[in-house]
């Protein structure tokens, strides 16, 4: 298999060499073109990080037997499945961290056997991506061994770096690992089937009480609560309104439906992302005031503001809907009584929250979309940015992408550039997924 996995990058790497020969030079000398396998084709060669998807299942019916499953999908760059492996796993009781973490394991080895040199591996357990970037601590003696377990395999590679994902963006591994498991469960699962309606989730592929399934509401689609939970998640932690995870459905997810299995938490951050989103760009206000920064509309604040004040579209003065302080639209600062906006700008034609912003900015390496002037940092990934406003451009330079394509000639990946962060989380390293989110978000 290790074999085969060469000849094909070397057939990969000739078909480029190919396709980036000049026409008139593959007319006069094409029929003579070759590279045999062995030449130009070393691993040092090898640019695009290998994918390695894993996920670890298990499961306790009721306290009397335990059941365990690993699945690991490894592809290229281009998402083509190279490897996969289903191993079930038999023993004495195991925590999901544990069984994600042996999961990951597997997957490493298996890379390694293929002889894979730069690998990105895809987390859709947010515990785990915190071990691993070492942001938390593993304070368990059996979690601790498992991650310098997995920390010293990723030295044996020349680029190793883990990718917080949602669960849909693993069904494959999920697939695999449940599919590892059915052998053990089967009889289990059909004395309860006997009792209980199921139906299968789409992303986890595992059999749900059909309690337990959640119906978008205007498309339809149908997953387990535990994957749309996750899905959410992910999506707000990034930043973005979060929307049905089924292919190419762009149906938005409501918050009445969601608060269900959100958290409290979870759900003031998405009443303010469906907020945010509600607002266009160009008529986007926020309160100057540090200890207020409500966001509003420019028309909504307009309308509140001309009950007490006459003139007040002219004059520029705006009151804050929230907690009615005064302040200029056109200058953005607390009102400046007694002078114009012109005057107010020749007086402080740098103010310090601004220098203050562009010098951290600088410092930080931070980038400002050109559409909705929100301030993004790379923390991990590709220099294609989407900012949570839909916007997408090259975090180098800044040139937009156009149909999911460059228009500059920036390179796409530089493991140099990237940086995470070595801030620690104290958490009870308990399996409570709903606090280490919330513990999360109070960090952003």
């Amino acid at each position: 298999m290790r074999d085969d996995l060469q000849r094909r990058i070397h057939d990969h790497h000739v078909a480029q060499e190919i396709l980036r020969m000049p026409e008139d030079e593959w007319q006069n000398n094409g029929d003579n073109f070759e590279l045999p396998f062995g030449e130009g084709t070393s691993k040092s060669e090898e640019k695009e990080p290998f994918r390695v998807y894993f996920k670890g299942l298990v499961e306790d019916f009721e306290a009397k037997a335990f059941f365990g499953g690993i699945g690991v999908a490894i592809c290229d760059s281009r998402d083509e499945l190279l490897f996969e492996m289903r191993k079930p796993f038999y023993g004495s009781a195991m925590s999901r961290q544990c069984i994600e973490f042996k999961a990951l394991i597997e997957g490493l080895n298996a890379a390694m056997a293929l002889d894979l040199k730069r690998v990105v591996f895809f987390c859709d357990y947010f515990p785990i991506f915190q071990f691993v970037t070492g942001r938390w601590s593993a304070k368990q003696r059996k979690v601790a061994a498992l991650r310098n377990q997995v920390a010293l395999l990723q030295k044996k590679f020349s680029f190793c770096q883990p990718s917080l994902v949602a669960r849909n963006e693993i069904k494959f591994a999920f697939k695999l690992a449940r599919e590892a498991m059915t052998t053990q469960i089967k009889k289990v699962a059909e004395s309860a089937a006997s009792v209980n309606v199921y139906e299968t989730c789409a992303i986890c592929f595992e059999d749900t009480n059909i309690g337990q399934i959640f119906s978008v509401d205007d498309c339809r689609h149908r997953y387990c609560v535990s994957c749309m939970k996750q899905h959410v998640e992910v999506k707000l932690l990034h930043g973005i309104v979060p929307k049905c995870p089924h292919a190419d459905c762009n149906s938005d997810l409501k918050l009445d439906s969601c608060s269900n299995f959100l958290t409290p938490k979870l759900i003031d951050i998405m009443k303010q992302r469906i907020e945010e989103a509600s607002i266009p760009v160009t008529e986007k206000v926020y309160c100057p005031y540090p200890k207020c920064s409500a966001l509003t509309s420019k028309s909504e604040v307009l309308e509140y503001t001309k009950g007490s004040f006459l003139g007040a579209e002219r004059l520029g003065i705006r009151k804050c809907t929230k907690c009615n302080g005064l302040f200029c639209v056109n200058c953005k600062v607390p009102w400046h009584y007694g002078i114009s906006c012109n005057e107010y700008r020749r007086r402080n034609p740098n103010p310090p929250e601004d220098v203050k912003l562009k010098t951290l900015a600088a410092t930080n390496l931070w980038r400002q979309c050109v559409k909705c002037n929100h301030m993004i940092e790379l923390a991990a990934g590709c220099y294609h940015m989407t900012c949570r406003c839909g916007y997408e451009f090259c975090y180098t330079c800044g040139a937009p992408w156009k149909d999911k394509k460059a228009t500059c000639s920036c390179k796409l990946w530089d493991e140099d550039y990237i940086l995470d962060s070595d801030d620690e989380v104290d958490d009870d390293e308990d399996d409570d997924y709903d606090t280490d989110f919330d513990d999360y978000y109070e960090l952003l």
